[in-house]
């Protein structure tokens, strides 16, 4: 059928996985087996009673599985407006939206908002969905060194001084995922009030682990009329989706032009009502926040040894640099019975390869210490 064309065209396909093979960097679905020292699950609430209770109660009264269209149309349920009124209520926002995750959230956030004339200055290791925000924007873009407030600040005086007048727009995660590092938010938040910016902030990681009650790193910061704030609610929230916490003006805007939420089926109102069982189980109480702040300060104490780097969060990566290297002690570590993940470029840097090494509440001290012993080995 392709003879006159030449070759087949999925050898072009076969080609770059080929070429993917030999670098090393080739990526394979594998199942979730053994400890969990890889998942974004850090308050062990995806498989917990609470949350099963709430998603039964709320079979029991009817709420549906899919919503059936997009939210513009008829899929907007009770429950999803329930939700925003909720998390708005609990992080202190004006209003809330609900997409279907966080990479919808921040692709949409950036490739909307940010008009023509205006420059997103962004750390040079936020998501890769806050990138393909940025790829579809209007805006000018410039990347800004990692975690450094002066530079963010330098990036936004050349804009100026080379004839910039639009609105600038400073995007940021508040817990760094590959890292294990806090932004400097309160130096970005003077910053972006000097130069009348948004500023943009990703909690992906760290909505349900810090700040009272789970509100994460920005808390207190919400309701700020140049904040916006991402809260994933398929980590330790224990669901799936993303929760946008902005300005009215802006979840308006969102909902009118924001092609990611017009276009997509809405997500699912049974999975909103869970949302709202992880934000009951968050507000009654700091149980599960201690005890994960407390066995992570263990892991630190066990891994740090080892090589781990540690920033006082519930993320300890270990970096290796040469990728072969890296999957294969991944692999033993896995063989051992803990699920500790390689990572490599592109995800990470350059001969930045890496152990992203994730405490839970699915472990405990005696496994995190029988973790350290496999993972001394390992590395001999």
């Amino acid at each position: 059928m392709f003879a006159r064309h030449g070759a087949s065209p999925s050898l072009v396909f076969q080609d770059q996985l080929d070429a993917l093979d030999d670098a090393g960097r080739r990526r394979r679905l594998v199942a979730a087996q053994g400890h969990d020292f890889a998942s974004n699950d850090y308050l062990a609430l995806a498989s917990s009673a609470e949350l099963k209770i709430g998603i039964v109660e709320a079979l029991s009264r009817g709420v549906p599985v899919g919503a059936g269209a997009s939210r513009l149309l008829r899929g907007n349920h009770p429950e999803h407006e329930l939700l925003e009124e909720e998390a708005a209520r609990f992080f202190g926002s004006e209003c809330a939206l609900f997409f279907c995750s966080g990479f919808a959230a921040n692709s949409a956030l950036l490739s909307t908002l940010p008009q023509r004339g205006d420059i997103i200055i962004y750390d040079e290791r936020v998501h890769a969905s806050s990138r393909e925000g940025i790829r579809l924007a209007r805006a000018g873009a410039r990347v800004a060194r990692h975690n450094e407030p002066q530079a963010f600040a330098d990036e936004l005086r050349a804009w100026r001084r080379e004839g910039g007048t639009g609105r600038p727009w400073i995007v940021v995660e508040s817990l760094y995922s590959m890292d294990g590092d806090i932004a400097p938010l309160g130096e970005l938040q003077w910053i972006a009030d000097e130069f009348e910016a948004f500023l943009i902030i990703d909690e992906a990681h760290a909505t349900g682990v810090f700040g009272r009650g789970g509100r994460g790193l920005a808390a207190g910061r919400d309701g700020l009329e140049n904040v916006i704030t991402v809260r994933t609610c398929g980590k330790a929230l224990g669901c799936e989706g993303a929760l946008v916490c902005c300005p009215t003006i802006i979840r308006d805007f969102l909902i009118n032009r924001g092609r990611p939420f017009i276009f997509s089926t809405a997500p699912s109102p049974l999975m909103a009502a869970g949302v709202r069982a992880a934000l009951r189980i968050l507000k009654d109480g700091r149980d599960r926040q201690q005890q994960l702040q407390d066995l992570a300060a263990f892991a630190a104490d066990c891994l740090e040894p080892l090589g781990a780097i540690c920033h006082g969060t519930q993320i300890l990566p270990l970096i290796v640099g040469d990728v072969s290297r890296t999957m294969m002690i991944a692999l033993k570590l896995q063989e051992a019975g803990f699920d500790v993940r390689g990572i490599r470029p592109p995800t990470v840097p350059e001969h930045s390869s890496r152990l992203r090494i994730s405490i839970t509440l699915s472990v405990d001290r005696q496994i995190i210490a029988a973790l350290a012993a496999a993972l001394g080995e390992a590395l001999a």
